[in-house]
């Protein structure tokens, strides 16, 4: 009897999807249902558990069925392999029959599971080790997984069905329906507002951690009111007739100005409940600029993280990041776009645009340098002596995040030009396309030869992502007013940054915290979602994306190697593409879906 509860939750979910009167070919005495599960605590919790299978792994950027494609499909990422979905839609050449469905069906599936387990709790009996207390966080729990589901469906898909109950297959399909994207909205906030007196503000127990808490309904609450404010939601007359088989409008047309007001509301609460709680901006002991940042990604559970998704000991991040001579793929790539858009160390941003020919403009007070080498190594050992200038004196999150030509790894200095010990050579598909490796999320610690990994938590909320919610909506609200000023402050100054110069206008501020977040929470899964809501992906995520010229070089002071150089050309079809497609699939199976527009 033992043995067959060790995947229980997923054994019961096999027997309902079957609609099996026996889920395993067991002798009798070995049988269970569903309601036999659940009058015992530990197959309940169990449940449970496997209820938080399908958060998004999110670190995998080109696996996993390519659950998040989102990083490669912005302009901060590029990888050697064109068989990646991500690289699909790159090239425009994505459609309703190709487009991955595993982000709507791993969802719906995290949203049945919650569902099952929200119908069958009340059964499970009290007891001294597990109180009514007990089971009430239980319940919020389901209950704000629901929500979190059905949030990242809406995020790429906009309006979607909404489903509150358990399905089964007596069910009739076809009659569910994409509902409004307000009444989806409405749902998400009302279902956290549900689960936020159940639940406690943190974790209870280190056993307890990657768990829904109070704190993550009020995150999830400042992230969906920020996207329901932004341009892409929030009357958009892209969407001014998309309508079902039914005739339902399901883009609200009238822009209201009034979201900014309660994202802010709702993001400064989260920011007060939270920091009440003792969640804080990550520093390491010694305060290092750097390391506040590199480690804030690597030390598992911190105090920043309001919601961590455990990923095991994962290796890829390693495996996609190291350099060639250091057993890696090299495939991790970050654009010249994205290295371009770190400011300087006195806070100026260097490169205001570019020529005809990608050609930098920069801002001469910025002391950026395009050409030349540096003679001297950097304080704390952020760049040695002899790389190039455009390298030095760069925003301390750069060197948390970028891996450059001449960087130290692992005491090694990284040759990333053609002949180099990192450098494309004439071997394989596995190398860097851009000269520029990801730093962030990759633990130096680790050896691949050896193959020692380290464990991972993928980051889906924390604390510094809330203060930009809350300085963007408020800006957009009041104008850039002390809080706004504050709380982008207090982000850059873990960074070790100057503090924004005063007297900024309301669009000014609009553009410095618009360029806080690219960097702030670059290779997050924000910047695609940010350029999209903010309706620029058409310029973002469209043309030429550059690099250096990897293809040249003999030595690291080789000029060859630095010629900017396109690495591929990009195409985003507006407004088609600001919307994935339901896959055909589902269409089919359900007419009464309707497909967003253009597809």
């Amino acid at each position: 009897m033992k043995h067959i509860f060790k995947t229980i939750a997923g054994m019961i979910l096999t027997f309902l999807a079957l609609s099996c009167s026996d889920f395993l070919d067991k002798a009798p005495e070995e049988d269970i249902t569903i309601e036999e599960a659940f009058l015992q605590r530990n197959y309940a919790e169990a449940f449970l558990t496997d209820a938080y299978a399908d958060l998004p792994m999110e670190i995998h950027f080109t696996d996993m069925a390519d659950i998040n494609p989102f990083v490669l499909a912005s302009d901060e990422f590029n990888v050697p392999w064109p068989e990646k979905f991500g690289k699909l839609m790159n090239r425009g050449a994505w459609n309703a029959y190709n487009a991955t469905g595993r982000v709507w069906i791993n969802m719906y599936e995290g949203v049945r599971k919650s569902n099952i387990f929200l119908d069958n709790i009340h059964i499970t009996p009290l007891s001294e080790e597990f109180t009514a207390k007990d089971k009430d966080r239980w319940i919020g729990e389901a209950i704000l997984l629901r929500a979190l589901y059905h949030f990242y469906v809406m995020r790429i898909y906009g309006p979607s069905p909404i489903m509150d109950y358990s399905a089964t297959v007596s069910d009739n399909f076809t009659q569910i329906r994409r509902q409004p994207l307000d009444s989806c909205i409405n749902f998400v906030l009302r279902e956290c507002d549900r689960a936020i007196p159940l639940l406690p503000m943190r974790a209870i127990n280190n056993r307890q951690t990657g768990r829904m808490t109070a704190a993550v309904a009020y995150a999830l609450k400042a992230r969906l009111l920020l996207y329901r404010a932004s341009d892409l939601w929030n009357g958009n007359p892209d969407y001014a007739n998309f309508k079902d088989n039914a005739g339902v409008e399901l883009f609200p047309q009238v822009k209201e100005e009034k979201w900014w007001a309660e994202a802010a509301a709702a993001a400064k609460k989260c920011i007060e409940e939270c920091e009440a709680a003792g969640y804080t901006l990550y520093r390491v002991a010694e305060d290092d600029p750097v390391q506040n940042y590199y480690r804030l990604f690597l030390d598992r559970y911190n105090n920043e993280v309001i919601l961590g998704r455990n990923c095991g000991v994962e290796p890829v991040p390693e495996k996609c990041g190291f350099p060639r001579s250091q057993g890696g793929w090299a495939g991790w790539n970050v654009t010249q776009q994205q290295v371009d858009a770190y400011e300087m160390d006195n806070g100026i941003i260097p490169i205001t645009g570019y020529t005809s020919d990608g050609s930098p403009i920069i801002d001469s007070r910025s002391g950026y340098k395009e050409t030349g080498y540096a003679e001297e190594a950097g304080p704390a050992g952020r760049w040695p002596a002899g790389v190039r200038n455009m390298y030095v004196h760069r925003d301390p999150r750069f060197y948390a995040t970028v891996a450059y030509n001449g960087a130290m790894f692992k005491e090694k200095q990284i040759e990333m030009w053609n002949t180099g010990a990192d450098g494309r050579g004439n071997e394989g598909r596995d190398y860097c396309t851009t000269g520029y490796l990801l730093k962030k999320y990759v633990d130096e610690t680790c050896n691949i030869p050896q193959g020692i990994f380290s464990l991972k938590t993928w980051i889906l909320f924390r604390l510094g992502e809330i203060y930009l919610d809350y300085a963007e909506a408020l800006n957009e609200a009041e104008g850039p007013v002390n809080d706004v000023y504050y709380y982008v402050n207090q982000v850059r100054d873990r960074a070790g940054m100057p503090a924004l110069p005063s007297g900024l206008s309301k669009s000014e501020m609009r553009e410095r915290i618009r360029h806080e977040r690219r960097i702030e929470l670059a290779f997050e899964t924000h910047r695609y979602f940010d350029c999209h809501r903010w309706k620029i992906a058409e310029k973002t995520d469209n043309g030429p994306i550059w690099g250096m010229n990897i293809s040249a070089g003999t030595s690291l002071q080789d000029d060859a190697y630095y010629k900017r150089t396109v690495i591929e050309n990009r195409v985003f079809k507006a407004p088609t593409h600001y919307l994935f497609p339901i896959f055909q699939d589902e269409i089919d199976k359900n007419p009464n879906l309707a497909q967003n527009p253009g597809w």
